[in-house]
């Protein structure tokens, strides 16, 4: 009996000795990371970090003890530890591509992680940008060709002025905003956008849909906010350089500092092309010549009580301008001649921005800017000053499961230029408004958002803009979210249909010209897959948008530009689809498409494709890192399906247009584009090619040149209309960046 006992204590003891006690804790970049899963691989025991980021795991004996930690928004990490150790480890996890650990504040004004925002948010942050494109030249234009969805609409195939569309919506029903305040009106969304210098940007959050209950009801295809670098986080210098083979250069520096409780960035960003290129033999530049300078600094400044103030200013001057190879020989004297064609656009921007948060929840957003421009189109001239003021003031409230932000708002608009569309002076318009929300959490997987804008208009009284959101958690990585708002927006043709002010073509306006309205309703599915150790994000999106009183150019009259009302209604729909893949090995996938319908429908109910909307888009990015040596290869593509163009005639030998228009639906077409990036400690050097293909549009966006009466540009019958793709060819580039850290 006494041997049997001893047998079983003995058993007892080696079983007890087989089993021992893992501590420790787990931290991101913020710090402590809850609810992240430890495993003990490959079929051990299994815990969850608590809320201050710590863990204790219950292991098995083995020569080498090997663990697995996951948490949703970061890299899963496998760690090998020896037995018998009673150190408690620390694990640090790095911040995955797939952004589900990014902080937002678009869709609420309120810091909320991306996972758990009720309103969808895309999140694109400068790391990612310099990985797949050159961090020089980078600006919010080029930035946004990496979101699914986004694409840059070309308005002139001269001077290239641009603007941002939004699922096959027009630039101008995007608002832009800078650390959350909107700056951007109908004429600078067209003139002012390349001027934002990457060096000045920390992230990019896209929301696609309405936002007029937190932005003005403008915003009616979604909301683009810009988020400005941290000052205290910066680099005490840095400097980039870059340079391409088409003679493109691109330069930027900045500093930083603090000051007891003050810290301040500031920076200059400038961009120059002073080349002549004609590679599609029209006779005019293939690519803008410029001169454009960026000026930026950002002060914060901690007070007491937590509290906190923030001023931002920025200053741009371009000189942009293009046409015939004499005109841009010699620009400066040949502005407004009426025999050598060329577009010449001088701008002048300030912005003043920023905001106070105060105790008890309250905060206020204001900014401030002047965009001044003096512009030559060929001989006619186009002069025109917008000034926008903004604040938002308002206050945050919790009690139990809702979470109520309400303020009010005014916004202060002045538009003047030489044009018909102020023949009575400045147009001046106060705008002020009040807005609430209520976030009411009604079960932790369930959330209801709901809120309601009003603003006044002197023309057209109170309007209304209500929006409602919902969030259904089904899983632990299983989100389903709905969307839905409306819209209201005065339209301003000559600073938003560039055809206005370049080109021949006549203006016609049959009606006075009334507010446009929308409705849009839009459905997301987001799921999180894990593939062995590794982490997939798979969204899948259905939107709706539905208009009244959408005003449509109609090119139909070679000499003419027809504006008035749509008699029916416009529409826009469709469903996109993104992969993002992160494996254990350094590979990161997104790939991701746009199916879209973009139609107008008449009082006899026949249907029309919208111009300029593709049927279909796609991208998509792979990047692989070499992390010992800090090599990283990127590749990034896009691909654009076919879209209505406008009815564009050329000449015939007399001077005449042609019986029949140019093809008015473009070939699908696709661009790719390489950037290698090797790291040191204090340096970057970046290089790499744009558009491998070298694919370029297989026909002028010019049209009217060959008018035997008239000098090229000059033509009654000549057109900048038809841009649908990029006439810039391929392009090598190389670039350096240094910075002295603190």
């Amino acid at each position: 009996m006494r041997f049997i006992f001893l047998f079983f204590l003995l058993i007892t003891t080696l079983s007890g000795f087989s089993q021992q006690i893992l501590r420790g804790s787990v931290e991101g970049k913020e710090g402590p990371v809850p609810g992240a899963t430890i495993r003990q691989l490959p079929d051990g025991g299994m815990t969850v970090t608590d809320s201050l980021g710590k863990f204790r795991l219950e292991i098995a004996d083995q020569n080498i003890i090997r663990i697995e930690i996951r948490s949703l928004g970061y890299k899963s990490v496998l760690k090998e530890i020896l037995p018998a150790s009673d150190e408690k480890i620390k694990i640090l996890l790095e911040e995955s591509s797939l952004g589900l650990d990014e902080v937002v504040i678009t869709g609420t004004l309120q810091p909320v992680f991306v996972s758990q925002s009720a309103i969808k948010t895309e999140v694109l942050t400068t790391k990612h940008f310099n990985t797949f494109m050159p961090s020089a030249s980078n600006n919010l234009v080029d930035a946004m060709s990496m979101v699914n969805g986004v694409q840059e609409v070309v308005s002139c195939g001269v001077c290239f002025t641009n603007s941002l569309s939004i699922n096959g919506l027009p630039g101008q029903y995007t608002s832009i905003l800078i650390d959350g305040t909107p700056m951007y009106g109908n004429l600078a969304s067209v003139y002012g956008l390349n001027g934002i210098p990457g060096i000045m940007v920390d992230r990019v959050e896209v929301v696609k849909g309405p936002g007029s209950t937190l932005y003005g009801s403008e915003a009616l295809a979604g909301v683009i906010n810009i988020i400005t670098r941290d000052p205290a986080k910066q680099p005490i210098l840095t400097a980039d350089v870059m340079g391409t083979t088409h003679g493109e250069m691109f330069f930027n520096t900045a500093v930083s500092g603090k000051l007891k409780k003050i810290s301040t960035y500031s920076g200059l960003s400038y961009s120059g092309m002073h080349q002549y290129i004609d590679e599609n033999r029209d006779g005019f530049g293939d690519i803008i010549n410029m001169d454009r300078i960026a000026i930026f600094s950002k002060w914060e400044a901690q007070l007491p009580k937590d509290q906190k103030l923030s001023v931002s200013a920025k200053f741009m001057t371009e000189d942009r301008r293009n046409g015939v190879q004499s005109f841009l020989e010699n620009h400066n004297s040949l502005r407004g001649n009426d025999t050598i064609y060329g577009e010449s656009i001088q701008t002048e921007r300030f912005e003043l921005f920023g905001s106070f948060t105060g105790n008890h929840g309250y905060k206020i957003d204001y900014s401030f800017s002047i965009h001044d421009q003096n512009s030559f189109y060929g001989s006619d001239l186009y002069e025109a000053k917008q000034q926008i003021g903004f604040i938002n003031a308002y206050r945050r409230l919790e009690s139990g499961r809702h979470a109520i932000l309400a303020g009010v708002t005014s916004r202060y608009q002045y538009y003047d230029d030489n044009t018909v569309a102020t023949p009575g002076g400045a147009d001046k318009q106060f705008i002020p408004g009040i807005f609430i929300q209520d976030e009411l959490a009604l079960s932790p997987s369930l959330t209801f958002l709901g809120g309601l804008r009003t603003d006044y208009y002197e023309k057209h009284g109170l309007i209304f803009s209500p929006r409602f959101n919902a969030k259904w958690k089904a899983g632990d990585w299983t989100t389903l979210r709905v969307n839905s708002g409306t819209g209201f927006r005065l339209v301003n043709l000559f600073t938003e249909d560039h055809a206005f002010v370049t080109g021949q073509r006549s203006i016609e306006i049959r009606e006075e010209l009334k507010p446009e309205r929308s409705a849009n309703i839009s459905l997301n599915l987001n799921h999180i897959l894990t593939m062995g150790s590794s982490q997939a994000s798979v969204d899948f999106d259905v939107f709706y948008t539905h208009f009244t009183n959408k005003i449509i150019p109609d090119y139909s009259d070679p000499g003419k530009i027809i504006y008035d009302n749509t008699a029916g209604h416009a529409q826009t729909g469709g469903v996109s689809f993104s992969w993002t893949q992160e494996f254990i090995f350094p590979l990161q996938v997104m790939a991701a498409g746009t199916l879209l319908r973009s139609t107008e429908t008449g009082e006899e109910g026949i249907k029309e494709n919208l111009p300029f909307a593709p049927e279909w888009s796609a991208l998509l990015n792979i990047s692989y890192t070499i992390p010992r040596s800090n090599w990283i290869f990127a590749w990034s593509a896009t691909f654009t399906g076919s879209m209505l163009l406008p009815e564009v005639f050329d000449l015939d030998e007399q001077g005449q247009p042609m019986a029949d228009p140019r093809p008015r639906t473009s070939s699908p077409f696709q661009i790719h584009n390489i950037q290698i990036t090797k790291s040191w400690k204090n340096l970057r050097l970046y290089g790499g090619v744009s558009n491998i293909f070298n694919f370029t549009q297989p026909v002028s966006p010019l049209s009217g040149l060959n008018d035997p009466y008239s000098n090229p540009g000059f033509s009654n019958f000549f057109d900048t209309a038809y841009s649908y793709a990029p006439i810039h060819g391929r392009e090598f580039f190389v670039g350096i960046n240094w910075s002295l850290f603190k």
